[in-house]
């Protein structure tokens, strides 16, 4: 659905869609090569949590718990050789499969080259374990949230 001008009040241009209508945006907004990565990226995140809001801004497909979308979970990007995963304070992740790129000073990457590249357990169990560190996440002073190599 789209957000009326009421709505918008407050918000960012760029925060136009949310719920239903952002996937489709995204996908319209994806080179065609990349749209079967995106759906199985967002298939994948999706069968984490039945409850995600979601919301296409900043270029992103948005992933969030509440309609917190100032504390949102992770997004699916797109850059002109990858699909990315983007968690927004990936430096809390555990990453045990060294999968997590650098990003900002708390955010984190996973970047996919290829749809065989898509592991969706993988892509599920990082998604689960940030769903877990939401709380945590939100309750951190800013100077006391780790840095990431940026």
């Amino acid at each position: 659905m789209r957000m009326s001008s009421h709505d918008m009040a407050g918000r960012s241009a760029k925060e136009v869609f949310v719920d239903e209508s952002a996937k489709q945006a995204f996908i319209q907004s994806v080179p065609p090569d990349f749209v079967p990565m995106v759906i199985r990226l967002e298939e994948a995140v999706s069968s984490v949590r039945a409850d995600f809001d979601t919301r296409f801004s900043y270029g992103m497909l948005m992933f969030t718990l509440g309609r917190d979308f100032r504390h949102w979970i992770c997004a699916i990007g797109v850059t002109k050789k990858a699909v990315n995963l983007r968690f927004l304070y990936g430096v809390l992740l555990d990453d045990p499969r060294s999968v997590l790129r650098a990003g900002t000073s708390i955010l984190k990457t996973i970047d996919f080259a290829a749809l065989e590249d898509i592991d969706v357990e993988l892509v599920t169990d990082y998604v689960r374990e940030a769903v877990d560190k939401l709380e945590a996440f939100k309750a951190m002073p800013p100077q006391e949230l780790p840095k990431g190599d940026s």
